[in-house]
């Protein structure tokens, strides 16, 4: 006669099971975050004149030299690690998916990720230039300026990193939908306080003047816009699939 299972048994092996697994995915997802991080603190030298574009930087101390090499080495490991950090995260959750959304979301991780390097590549080349070139010009007409590296790297951030992440907002609302959270409908609805939104962000990393904050803003907006109609797009895909297996019954 068979042996009747433990049901608490069973749910204490899952338990252990998934920590296991979630243990497995931070250590590899640290190790190559520190891998990245020792490349690019080697080639610093490479690195640091294609950032600072021949501005004249300062430093305060000898200690600032080191932080700003581990930042900047830091911020480009945490970049470059995003894609394989999304995998690990994406293993670890694919048992409680359902096949459809497992494939969708490892189908959308590329595409985040390119989207991110486009936000980030829009800040370090439109946008920074555009406001630490007016803040320049209106602190020259007084003062002689001076900026520090740490001062320096800590607006490129500000400029860049915000608009990497809100460049991922089309694709996100294209993956929410096909995994049916959000509905082109909601979305719409919700279009005036996602622009309110954008409106806040360019106003935060953008100069007090009108043109720096449209030329923002304007993309912002298009981002939202291009995210409802990649929404639209994937509700009709997802109707058509839902459909099918209905039709082939009858």
């Amino acid at each position: 006669m068979p042996e009747a299972s433990n049901p608490s048994l069973d749910e204490e092996q899952s338990l252990i099971a998934h920590i296991t697994d979630l243990r497995k995915s931070i250590i590899r997802s640290v190790v190559f975050f520190l891998v990245c991080f020792i490349i690019f603190l080697v080639a610093i030298n490479y690195v640091i004149p294609l950032l600072t574009n021949e501005n004249k930087l300062v430093m305060l101390g000898p200690l600032d030299v080191v932080r700003f090499y581990t930042g900047i080495a830091g911020s480009l490991s945490l970049g470059f690690s995003a894609p394989f950090i999304g995998y690990q995260i994406w293993k670890f959750v694919k048992p409680a998916l359902t096949p459809q959304e497992s494939k969708t979301a490892l189908s959308f991780i590329p595409s985040i990720f390119l989207s991110f390097l486009a936000g980030i590549a829009f800040g370090f080349f439109i946008i920074f230039p555009t406001c630490y070139g007016f803040l320049m010009n209106i602190g020259t007409n007084n003062f002689d300026m001076m900026i520090t590296a740490k001062e320096y790297f800590s607006f490129m951030l500000m400029t860049s990193i915000p608009l990497g992440f809100l460049f991922e907002v089309p694709l996100l609302l294209m993956f929410l939908t096909a995994v049916g959270v959000v509905t082109p409908k909601k979305l719409a609805e919700i279009r005036k306080y996602g622009y309110l939104m954008m409106a806040i962000v360019s106003a935060l990393i953008t100069p007090p003047d009108v043109i720096s904050q449209i030329i923002v803003l304007g993309p912002l907006i298009g981002l939202y816009e291009l995210g409802l109609i990649l929404s639209k797009v994937m509700y009709k895909r997802k109707l058509r699939q839902e459909e099918s297996p209905s039709e082939t019954i009858s």
